[in-house]
């Protein structure tokens, strides 16, 4: 399979596609004779792993990490849990700025009963520490 297929396959574009394979995501494709990539079965469940990761905001340090530990099927998922719960910890924390944030920006919007800009207290809010 050629890497506009894996693309198409996998919706992940080439350019990233190769881009994993530079940083050691993906191995290096094996090359015909006229030196475009060939890519096999392995490949395309490698790269849906690395794009669900990545779907689920985990680093791409970590994602090497996931498929160095796949290596061995009977070691313990204990490195496995704990990323998944460092990234929880994360998109947890996450939420949590998200939702001060919305607050605040909701609290402004209803802030000003003002026309003008003179009057606005929304810009006076900001101008406050």
């Amino acid at each position: 399979m050629k890497i506009s297929q894996l693309a198409k396959t996998t919706n992940v574009v080439s350019k990233t596609i190769r881009y994993y394979e530079d940083i050691g995501l993906l191995p290096e494709a094996y090359r015909n004779d006229n030196g475009y990539r060939e890519y096999s079965a392995s490949d395309i469940e490698r790269l849906v792993f690395i794009r669900r990761c990545r779907e689920l905001q985990i680093p791409l340090e970590q994602i090497k990490t996931l498929i160095a530990v796949q290596v061995d099927q009977k070691s313990s998922c204990q490195e496995v849990d704990a990323l998944i719960d460092q990234q929880l910890d994360k998109v947890r924390k996450t939420i949590a700025e998200l939702t001060l944030l919305e607050q605040t920006l909701h609290a402004l919007a209803t802030s000003c009963p003002n026309d003008k800009v003179g009057d606005c207290q929304i810009l006076k809010n900001l101008q406050q520490e």
